[in-house]
């Protein structure tokens, strides 16, 4: 394991400025998962992906890109919480068998493959004397769901490989096409209709919406200095951010269907990591409410880092 990097004081007030707002959005204390346990997370997550030299804003703007519920819930499952592990279970044992179906396409097969995926989240291995589980892995940064089909992909690959050495080489010239395929469905670009979705969600914000998180998450503003600025209490921001951000999503993801997505493709293309996409998130939140649907003309589509 590489050296960890340390977490600069920018990253510490963030996190700290954020955590009573992120353990409620997480809902920690439910799954056994302290409100510190929590803040000690997101910095090690922050400042495994943030540059050293960020500043709070950035970092507050990145914490609000986890999925911190499902972040919350992975860890606590590999803190060997019960209730936890009890929740995961409910929403992804049918998943996970799906999914290793569809990529083992054979019953028994996909079950093992499955069973064997189940062991290394639960964590039986140990290190130091501590159960280790996959699922410590987990930063937050996409879905849950769409990590786990990652990992059991590669895992398929990875027991593909390790049985290599018993096939002759005219088998495995043969066989080597055929369990191929796992590896590019774990890794998918994003879809081209997902960059122009999300630009025309965004520029179709209201004038105040768009100055909301734009004061937020480009200009480093705290909530209650949006607040003071709409003359509004700090709690109607707080909220008003959170429902944008969910309105956005769904924005975006009918967006995607008016351009001849499925609503299932569609919701996998959101699975995406939102850093892959090539919008100016800045541009679109400037413009003119509607100046960015569907225009396809796009001087810039690549951000900046």
């Amino acid at each position: 394991m590489g050296e960890m990097k340390p977490i600069s004081a920018a990253v510490q007030a963030a996190v700290s400025g954020m955590l009573a707002e992120l353990r409620v959005k997480s809902g920690c204390e439910r799954i056994g998962l302290r409100g510190e346990d929590l803040g000690a997370i997101l910095c090690d997550v922050a400042a495994k992906y943030l540059p050293a030299g960020c500043g709070e804003s950035e970092a507050r703007a990145f914490l609000l890109t986890l999925r911190v519920d499902e972040l919350a819930l992975a860890r606590a499952c590999a803190a060997g919480n019960n209730t936890a592990w009890e929740i995961f279970l409910t929403r992804y044992r049918e998943k996970l068998y799906q999914a290793a179906l569809r990529i083992a396409r054979e019953d028994s097969a996909a079950r093992e493959l499955a069973d064997t995926l189940y062991a290394e989240l639960y964590g039986t291995g140990t290190r130091g004397g501590e159960r280790v589980s996959k699922l410590a892995s987990f930063t937050g940064r996409g879905s849950l769901e769409g990590w786990l089909r990652t990992v059991l992909a590669q895992e398929f690959v990875n027991r593909y490989r390790r049985t290599k050495r018993l096939v002759s080489l005219d088998e495995e010239g043969e066989e080597g096409s055929q369990f191929a395929a796992p590896e590019p469905e774990a890794m998918v670009s994003p879809d081209a209709r997902l960059e122009r979705a999300t630009d025309a969600a965004l520029g179709a914000l209201s004038s105040e919406e768009r100055t909301v998180l734009a004061a937020y998450f480009l200009d480093g503003r705290t909530l209650a200095e949006i607040a003071r600025m709409l003359g509004v209490h700090e709690s109607t921001i707080s909220r008003k951010v959170d429902k944008l951000a969910k309105a956005l999503r769904k924005k975006i993801l009918s967006n995607m269907m008016q351009q001849g997505m499925g609503r299932r493709q569609a919701e996998e293309a959101l699975e995406v990591d939102v850093r892959d996409l090539r919008v100016d998130i800045r541009r679109s939140l400037a413009q003119e409410p509607g100046a960015g649907a569907f225009s396809g003309k796009r001087e810039n589509p690549a951000v900046e880092p």
